[in-house]
């Protein structure tokens, strides 16, 4: 993406606070159900129970988790949509119950809802639309939606009817209404769901290049796709059943996932050798000359097993330590939590 300098922070400014968060919702009856048992009792649905999480100034955040996890509604908690029942939160110093204006004043929100532009006005109306909504004065307004258009290469689409822009196009606008305002923190809920791998591609580069590290800008991500947050994120937290079941870097959540160390070694002449057990772990063969190991932490087994495989002829052509994959790692805490 071309690249405009559009933020009047230079520096990150601004952090999200999350203290004990929990919020339930009536479910809503249907028809047959009033109708067949008129008085009884609302079943209620817990969305949140004691989310606590920190995202630091000028950090990309991954959220993940699968659908009905609570992430939907620890974004409106914290864009001022809807009231928790317990607990805090602050944004950009801003408490979510009491400064409600701060708050939005210093977000912008960006989701894959095409339905809330109008269709039927252009892109350049729709922004000019938006910022007024936004109080922009006129005479910055239309230097500021031409900067935004520029930047986000909508320029020579900017006066055709949204209606026929590609869902790339429709994307890339909902990320510069929500830059109208120049708010430290964005807010992106799917922000790639709907769109094919180039113009995903082409949005991550706009993510974590333009907005994270040219601009600062702080970003809670919602995604469902492992491989973006696993590109874009420093920190990811995983939701499940209401509650926040794994935080940290990839580094540490992966450390939690993989009790061992696993280790994918190349060899030639290690007749016999596989399978093999020791104190220290489990070797296997996977095709000609691969050997997978399984070993303790440490370095001591890896140290055992090298040692072994030269005493036994072998000659070792790679030694490639092996990460868990961020999947391993959502699939163990979502196991964790039960069904």
């Amino acid at each position: 993406m071309r690249g405009a300098a559009l933020s009047k922070y230079t520096q990150p400014v601004s952090s999200i606070v999350v203290e004990d968060l929990a919020k339930t919702f009536v479910k809503r009856r249907s028809l047959r159900e009033s109708l067949l048992h008129p008085f009884g009792k609302a079943e209620r649905v817990t969305a949140l129970d004691g989310v606590n999480l920190q995202v630091e100034a000028g950090e990309i955040f991954g959220l993940l988790g699968p659908n009905g996890a609570g992430k939907t509604t620890l974004l409106k908690i914290l864009s001022c949509l809807i009231i928790q029942d317990r607990g805090a939160a602050t944004v950009a110093g801003h408490s979510t119950r009491t400064q409600e204006m701060r708050v939005r004043s210093s977000i912008g929100f960006v989701t894959s809802d095409e339905r809330s532009f109008y269709w039927r006005l252009s892109g350049r109306e729709n922004l000019h639309f938006f910022a007024r909504l936004c109080n922009i004065a006129p005479a910055a307004m239309r230097a500021r939606c031409q900067a935004l258009l520029d930047a986000l290469e909508l320029s020579d689409k900017a006066d055709h009817a949204f209606m026929g822009y590609s869902s790339g196009m429709k994307q890339r606008m909902a990320v510069a209404r929500a830059l109208l305002h120049d708010p430290p923190v964005l807010y992106m809920d799917e922000p790639t769901r709907s769109l094919d791998p180039v113009a995903a591609r082409h949005l991550r580069e706009l993510i974590a290049g333009t907005l994270n590290r040219r601009q600062g800008k702080t970003i809670l991500l919602a995604t469902h796709n492992l491989a973006e947050a696993e590109e874009l994120c420093g920190r990811i937290a995983i939701l499940h059943r209401a509650r926040v079941r794994r935080m940290g870097t990839l580094a540490e959540v992966r450390r939690w996932a993989l009790s061992r160390e696993r280790y994918l070694i190349e060899v030639t002449q290690a007749d016999g050798f596989a399978p093999y057990k020791f104190a220290g772990g489990t070797v296997e063969a996977d095709g000609a000359g691969i050997l997978r190991a399984e070993l303790e932490r440490g370095g001591e087994a890896l140290t055992h097993l090298l040692g072994a495989l030269l005493a036994r002829g072998a000659r070792i052509v790679s030694c490639t330590r092996q990460e868990a994959s961020l999947q391993e790692i959502f699939d163990l805490a979502v196991g964790e939590a039960g069904p």
